[in-house]
């Protein structure tokens, strides 16, 4: 067996998914890849979240963190704040995210440390779901809908990423953290991996169990929400390309303007 030099940090941020957490911590330490480290920010539960991190705080591998500041009370930046705190203290040359009510497939860092070995120029990778709800477990494919602009942007537990990468996006990422509600890390990592440096990769494989709770559901096809965000989305794309001309002539950004109106 190789031995395995490049180590990986997981990332776990957790607010109030004590009955869920200890299946995404056991899935990050059974991974087949054991060169890891797992670093959890708790962003002040109320359940018994706290209990269930007790029972890992001697191993070694592990590290917890428990969110002492104010919170902002906006679902997208106090989980974007938790993520960028553990990134700040992780150690690994590559980074994996993992909300805590979703978990990976035990394969999931061997496969992604193999095309970062292979692929040099890819600095950032998503990998594609299982889709978890009420009526079972369904595999999310590597499309979006073809009137679509975007491509297709993986929720935040499929993403990894090269340490260098996430250097460059905090920089610049800096002067929006505070603004743009509703537009989630992971996605903002994607526009900036996918249309400013052109260093994105899916691999098409279902690497990550993703639980559709919450949020995800606050966002419905057309609903005022979804029509908000999308709105914002443009925008956050227009202003972290500093390019003006970027959505020229562009479809779908006309058609979502024209949208808005109605609401």
């Amino acid at each position: 067996m190789k031995k395995q030099k490049t180590l990986v940090s997981i990332l776990i941020i957790n607010y109030n998914n004590g009955n869920l957490l200890t299946r995404a911590i056991k899935s990050s330490l059974d991974q087949k890849y054991k060169n890891i480290e797992i670093l959890i920010f708790d962003d002040k539960s109320t359940d018994n979240s706290k209990k269930v991190l007790n029972h890992f705080k001697k191993n070694k591998k592990i590290r917890i963190f428990f969110n002492k500041n104010k919170k902002k009370k906006i679902a997208a930046l106090d989980a974007m704040n938790g993520y960028i705190k553990l990134f700040k203290r992780s150690k690994g040359s590559l980074i994996c995210f993992l909300d805590s009510d979703d978990y990976f497939h035990r394969l999931k860092v061997e496969k992604i440390i193999k095309i970062f070995s292979k692929r040099k120029e890819i600095d950032f990778i998503q990998n594609l779901p299982n889709i978890k709800n009420n009526l079972g477990t369904k595999k999310r494919g590597n499309k979006n809908n073809p009137l679509s602009f975007w491509p297709y942007l993986a929720p935040e537990s499929c993403i990894s990423f090269r340490k260098k990468f996430m250097n460059s996006f905090l920089k610049t990422n800096k002067k929006f953290n505070n603004s743009f509600e509703d537009i989630w890390l992971g996605f903002r990592m994607g526009v900036y991996a996918f249309f400013c440096l052109k260093k994105f990769y899916t691999i098409n494989m279902n690497l990550t169990f993703y639980e559709s709770l919450g949020q995800s559901k606050k966002y419905r096809l057309l609903n005022k929400n979804w029509v908000k965000r999308r709105k914002n989305s443009f925008e956050y794309l227009k202003r972290i390309s500093k390019n003006k001309n970027i959505l020229n002539k562009n479809w779908d950004f006309i058609i979502t303007n024209f949208i808005t109106k109605f609401y």
